[in-house]
């Protein structure tokens, strides 16, 4: 979690002096996107929430987001992470929506992803999403190196913006 703060420090100075918020819907990284952003002093001024949406049920339950609306998707997809973030944003009233869906380790998931995939999205005023392979079947590390990916992406979208 040390390696993560310098990263969520800067963004939080910087969502704070643009004065925009975010949520995140994260699954594999299991909260440590969110406890990188709220580990910053004054993270109320930018942080509206998060969720660990690790199941069906979650995306059903926390995010609103029906099985119709996934239609055709799997799970540990760019795609896939993007409704995510879309819905997050939506679902709380945020500038940005920040998500993340993978296979943390030491195997891989249901899809025949690899140990080591994640794929993330921002949505906002700039949307991206990437894919992530670390090649790696440590479930602790990849998860770090999720959350991590997850803050550069946003770093990438703040940038832009």
């Amino acid at each position: 979690m040390d390696e993560l703060r310098p990263l969520a420090a800067a963004l939080a100075a910087q969502l704070i002096e643009r004065k925009q918020t975010i949520a995140v819907a994260e699954s594999s990284a299991g909260g440590l996107i969110s406890a990188a952003l709220l580990a910053v002093p004054g993270a109320s001024a930018y942080f509206l929430g998060g969720a660990v949406i690790y199941t069906q049920a979650a995306r059903r339950g926390l995010l609103g987001v029906p099985d119709e609306a996934v239609q055709g998707l799997r799970s540990s997809t760019e795609a896939y992470a993007v409704v995510k973030a879309r819905a997050i944003r939506e679902r709380l009233g945020t500038t940005w929506g920040l998500a993340e869906t993978g296979a943390t380790g030491p195997t891989g998931n249901r899809y025949g992803d690899a140990a080591g995939h994640a794929c993330l999205a921002v949505a906002g005023p700039v949307e991206r999403a990437l894919t992530l392979e670390t090649g790696d079947g440590d479930r602790e590390r990849n998860m770090l190196r999720f959350a991590r990916a997850a803050l550069q992406l946003l770093e990438a979208a703040l940038r832009q913006r």
